[in-house]
């Protein structure tokens, strides 16, 4: 064997017996989204000799994600978290100091990490808070930032994913003027997560509960996206309970219910429940009247949103995997299938739209296309609200991301305290 030979031999055995490199602590990196998002892997030993992670975003929140399997062979690396359904593939470098790969979320993108140091560490809870937990059901509590402040009371309620302290940098900036709170609701965090309780109407009860039990009179609630149906239930149902209502990119349809144009998720629910009465002994002696507003509106109404919805799908490629789609948290299914239809609410309101949404440099397709398709349609749903609300202002804010309080801070503050100031 020659000598070229016998090291070629003995790089492969070395190789092979390579011990897998020690990942213990936190690791974090920016993922390049259209909101540039922070990132923070944080892997411990097992007990069978194996790694757990944990991943944080700290610009949503500070909950933390369970990796569903951590794989290392080697300098390669693999990551697997079923529940956001994500996945990150990657390799060590050779002095163990960075792990460079790709996270997929959907779309595939690049995502670099560094070994967080003491002093170069980002914190998962950055800003000054106190933490209370509020019983609003049969064992159920819910999880209440206080950032302190004095005057009139906000409340932000977040979007469908996050918990309350997705919005620690942003809410801790109105303390000056006034008292902020932050609610995480069922399900989400470190708030209970109930079996059942998911329906607005519930979740807004929820709101209303740690209101009377915090004392907190006639706030203002600020909602950021599915946070709208929290916001329009207490507000169309208990309107002299709160000074006004501020929506984040949150005015759709489980906010504002557009009866022009309908909703298919909406539709098809209330659909199901009247379709439900017709089995024998399920509704009404007198089927009559159910009967005709099926044939007048209920069925008529379905077919125009399935025409709509063939007419969407039809501009999009099928999906790259057929079968069925991923498992989705059971909150999230609750929260989806509990939908309402909100039409009066009585209360002052901003309504902010990302109008149209910025994209981010992952989206491949027609850019200008996608755009269309987003300024009719998410443009036809500000001006409904607008019409159909007369108390609300609505402000369009061009590529916004969805979560336009971090892509747009400085528009949002502006429009959130010129519309506080001038309330009663």
């Amino acid at each position: 064997m020659t000598m070229i030979s016998r090291l070629v031999v003995a790089m492969i055995l070395w190789g092979a017996t390579l011990p897998a490199q020690d990942i213990a602590g936190d690791w974090q990196g920016t993922l390049k989204t259209a909101s540039p998002l922070r990132l923070v892997l944080r892997f411990t030993k097992d007990t069978d000799g194996g790694w757990k992670g944990t991943l944080f975003s700290i610009d949503q929140g500070t909950e933390g994600y369970k990796a569903d399997t951590v794989t290392l062979q080697g300098s390669d690396l693999k990551v697997s978290l079923d529940g956001i359904r994500a996945t990150y593939e990657a390799k060590i470098s050779a002095d163990g100091s960075t792990i460079e790969g790709t996270y997929k979320q959907g779309k595939p993108l690049p995502l670099e990490l560094k070994r967080a140091t003491k002093e170069t560490a980002w914190s998962t809870d950055a800003t000054s808070h106190t933490v209370q937990f509020v019983t609003v059901d049969t064992d159920v509590k819910l999880e209440v930032l206080d950032w302190g402040g004095t005057g009139r009371p906000l409340v932000f309620l977040t979007g469908l994913g996050n918990n309350a302290h997705v919005f620690d940098k942003f809410a801790s900036k109105f303390i000056g003027s006034y008292h902020v709170y932050g609610i995480t609701r069922r399900g989400y965090g470190t708030s209970s997560s109930p079996a059942s309780g998911y329906s607005a109407d519930r979740l807004g009860d929820d709101v209303l509960a740690v209101l009377e039990a915090l004392k907190i009179n006639k706030p203002v609630l600020v909602g950021h996206s599915i946070g709208g149906e929290e916001l329009s239930s207490v507000g169309s149902r208990h309107p002299e309970k709160v000074a006004g209502l501020i929506y984040l990119d949150a005015g759709y349809s489980y906010a504002y219910y557009d009866t022009a144009k309908g909703d298919l998720n909406i539709d098809v629910l209330e659909l199901q429940k009247k379709l439900g009465q017709l089995l024998p002994g399920a509704g009404p002696q007198d089927l009559r009247p159910l009967v005709r507003e099926l044939l007048n509106t209920g069925l008529p109404g379905l077919e125009k949103d399935l025409k709509e919805m063939q007419k969407n799908l039809e501009l999009n490629p099928p999906p790259a995997i057929a079968g069925p789609a991923p498992p989705m948290p059971a909150a999230a299914r609750g929260i989806l299938a509990g939908m309402q239809k909100y039409t009066e609410i009585k209360v002052p309101i901003l309504a902010i739209y990302a109008l149209p949404h910025d994209l981010g440099p992952q989206f491949k397709g027609d850019r200008s296309a996608a755009e269309a398709r987003d300024v009719a349609s998410t443009g036809a749903q500000a001006k409904a609200f607008e019409t159909g609300l007369p108390s609300a202002r609505v402000v369009r804010l061009e590529h916004a991301n969805h979560y336009v309080f971090l892509s747009n801070e400085a528009d949002v503050m502006r429009e959130m305290n010129a519309f506080l100031a001038g309330l009663p």
